[in-house]
């Protein structure tokens, strides 16, 4: 397997740059719910339906003050290999012995400080409903004993030029049944998706302001004379 390599400048260069990307990407990360604590170790989990899932996960992680860690497919960390500088370790689909050794990693990690183990069960992006969540979910979490936080992500546009993105964050539960887990995770995906506009969210990552906002400040602004002062009113 591939291990994460957290530490250094490099995985501080790589810090910067996802948090320049996102928002310069994106109006705003806005948040509903309370992103949990991860004193003890944490596992979440999340819908997937972009590639800028891993990045957002990145920037809550830094939101709620977590240590960060994501399970990735082998072959794609084994492309994109800066990955391992912000705590992405990997996994080989279908093959039980590689899911064995990465289950045994994820465990010696959660015993890291601060810890969150990140997991997006569906396996692949996909669009629409769930479909069939990977059961590594349920394993990580008997096996290591921590609870477990459903968090959807939806990449939305509403009255303005830039996507919003919306995080609907559910309660965090202890390991249970897969049901459990696929009704948790069907049940904040539902939410995010019913929303109609940011409201009921938290700005959380304030982005690129559209030119509506950009007109309305400069509207918003006194008038002024030939000389440049504040024009009198009254």
């Amino acid at each position: 397997m591939i291990r994460d390599a957290k530490g250094g400048l490099f995985s501080s260069v790589i810090d910067w740059y996802i948090g320049r990307k996102v928002r310069s990407a994106f109006r705003g990360v806005w948040v509903r719910g309370e992103l949990p604590v991860a004193a003890s170790g944490l596992i979440a989990y999340l819908n997937h339906s972009s590639f800028w899932d891993g990045f957002l996960v990145h920037q809550l992680g830094k939101l709620a003050g977590w240590d960060t860690y994501a399970l990735m497919e082998e072959q794609n960390l084994a492309r994109y290999r800066f990955h391992t500088r912000i705590g992405a370790f990997s996994v080989r689909r279908g093959d039980p012995r590689s899911a064995v050794e990465t289950l045994r990693y994820a465990k010696t990690v959660l015993e890291r400080p601060n810890a969150c183990v990140t997991i997006f069960p569906q396996g692949e992006l996909r669009q629409g409903p769930l479909g069939p969540l990977s059961r590594g979910i349920e394993v990580l979490a008997r096996s290591s004993r921590r609870q477990a936080v459903p968090i959807a992500l939806r990449y939305a546009f509403f009255e303005h030029e830039h996507p919003d993105v919306l995080v609907e964050v559910g309660a965090p539960h202890a390991p249970g049944p897969m049901t459990t887990f696929t009704e948790q995770l069907e049940s904040v995906t539902q939410r995010v998706h019913a929303a109609r506009s940011t409201e009921g969210f938290t700005l959380k990552i304030a982005g690129r302001r559209s030119v509506q906002e950009r007109w309305d400040t400069v509207r918003s602004l006194p008038p002024t004379t030939q000389e440049g002062a504040p024009a009198a009113r009254g």
